[in-house]
């Protein structure tokens, strides 16, 4: 999810500075609503489990891209699948170009000797990359970010209405354990700023698993809303544009409420946003990482998903109380 987050501040701006071209998107249909409100952005939903399934499948999903008269194909995903597919436009004549991941670049940030820790590339300036590969010219130094969407009845009846509150997301779960700040802690995290009542906190999460445990966190507090289970994919973009703040962790909510122009605030654990992953026009303040100092061998892992033995706390070095100041500090800005 995060993947695709990324790829639409890029598309958003090419279509901008590219009024004459018309871009389709080809992934699976569950991210469609990312891609609705960008003008000149056709939306090709893959069959993944259907008609494109498998080898034969994907024979069928060029057949079927063959129709829509494309002249050229940017790979911003650069896996088996659109390998495989960008080649076979590569023999019927096409211009071509993929995302180069940096794989290089991350290895040796995350390797435990001879470790470089510097930043690298971007995947936002990675996909640039891509599209100036094809002749194109994409300029994200002053990005336009769609306006805030109106919000359904339905979202207004359970958020009960903005008013004067300040909207505050929480994310609190990745895909991976290292990535995830501890629920203890981050029960004090909520525990704070509900003593608030200027601010109204919704919590993010999904299936039956993280919706209790998001509504433990939620527990006797009328300012805490779990939307959890509650809302489409559609619902939960135009609440999140509607945030006055996101806090998560190095995960695909981050990436989709930096994509909708909110302010985000990310925790790292076994990850770092030197990796490339820092939310998208977001200051590198606003990424709380693990103590190096104490933990040196960090970053390590690009996507979270290597244990390091004595590294499993690494993020209880990061403190309620930076966060809960962090928080406060960005909503008085």
């Amino acid at each position: 999810m995060g993947d695709v987050a990324m790829t639409v501040p890029v598309i958003r701006a090419f279509v901008q500075q590219n009024p004459t071209v018309t871009i389709t998107v080809v992934s699976r249909p569950f991210f469609q609503p990312f891609f609705d409100e960008i003008p000149n952005v056709n939306f090709f939903a893959v069959e993944v489990k259907g008609r494109h399934k498998g080898f034969l499948g994907l024979l069928q999903l060029y057949s079927d891209l063959k129709k829509q008269n494309i002249d050229a194909v940017a790979d911003l995903h650069n896996v088996l699948r659109s390998i495989v597919l960008r080649n076979l436009f590569v023999l019927n004549g096409k211009k071509v170009a993929h995302t180069d991941k940096g794989r290089a670049d991350k290895k040796a940030l995350t390797r435990v000797e001879n470790k470089i820790f510097q930043p690298v590339k971007s995947m936002v300036e990675r996909h640039i990359d891509t599209f100036k590969e094809l002749g194109f010219f994409v300029d994200l130094s002053n990005p336009i970010f769609p306006e805030k969407a109106i919000l359904t009845d339905e979202i207004l009846k359970v958020s009960g209405g903005k008013e004067n509150n300040k909207w505050i997301g929480i994310a609190p779960f990745a895909q991976y354990e290292s990535k995830v700040y501890p629920l203890d802690l981050m029960q004090k995290v909520v525990n704070e700023l509900a003593t608030n009542q200027h601010y109204k906190i919704f919590l993010f999460g999904g299936g039956k698993k993280e919706t209790d445990q998001l509504n433990s966190l939620a527990t006797a507090k009328e300012n805490v809303i779990v939307a959890a289970g509650k809302f489409s994919l559609d619902q939960e973009l135009q609440l999140i544009s509607n945030l006055d703040l996101m806090l998560s962790m190095d995960s695909g909510n981050a990436h989709i409420a930096a994509m909708l122009g909110v302010k985000v605030i990310t925790l790292w654990g076994a990850t770092h946003p030197y990796a490339g992953f820092k939310p998208f026009n977001q200051p590198i303040e606003n990424c709380l990482t693990s103590d190096r100092e104490k933990y040196p061998l960090l970053p390590t892992s690009v996507y979270g998903n290597k244990k390091v033995e004595g590294y499993q706390d690494v993020m209880r070095t990061i403190s309620v109380e930076k966060i809960v100041n962090s928080i406060q500090s960005q909503l008085t800005v």
